[in-house]
C-alpha cells in the first residue's frame, strides 16, 4: 500500500521550480477562477515558514496590506500555483520567522538581505 501512495505522490510533485528558503521575498502567482474565467493573481511577501515534505509540503507568506499583517499558506505542489519568483534572498538564522508577526512598521518586513551589510547603529 505504501508503495502505491509514494508512486502517486511522486508523479504529482512539481519539477523545475526555483528553490527558495525562509526569509526570501517572493511573488507567488496563483490561478484564480471567477465564473468561467481564469486569471493569475500575485501575492508578494516574505516567506516565514515551510513545513511538510514531499507532496504535502507547504509554505507561509506574510505581507503588510493597508497596515494589517496578512498571511497566506500555499501548498507547494498545488496545480493552482503557477510559479514562485524570488525577489530578494534573505539571510536568517531561524527555521520559522513567527517573530515578524509582533513587529510594526518597517521592522515588520525587515529580514537581512543577502549581500548587504547593515551599518552599526550610532550610540
Amino acid at each position: 500500500m505504501n508503495a502505491i501512495v509514494s508512486k502517486i505522490s511522486q508523479e504529482n510533485l512539481k519539477t523545475g521550480a526555483k528553490p527558495f528558503k525562509i526569509g526570501d521575498s517572493v511573488r507567488v502567482h496563483t490561478k484564480v477562477v471567477e465564473g468561467e474565467k481564469e486569471r493569475i493573481q500575485v501575492f508578494a511577501g516574505v516567506v516565514i515558514a515551510r513545513k511538510g515534505r514531499g507532496i504535502q509540503e507547504s509554505f507561509t507568506v506574510r505581507r503588510i496590506s493597508y497596515g494589517e499583517g496578512v498571511e497566506r499558506v500555499f501548498p507547494l505542489n498545488s496545480p493552482r500555483i503557477e510559479k514562485v519568483e524570488v525577489e530578494h534572498a534573505g539571510k536568517t538564522r531561524r527555521a520559522k520567522l513567527y517573530y515578524l508577526r509582533h513587529r510594526e512598521g518597517k521592522g515588520a518586513m525587515k529580514v537581512k538581505e543577502m549581500g548587504r551589510q547593515l551599518a552599526p547603529a550610532k550610540a
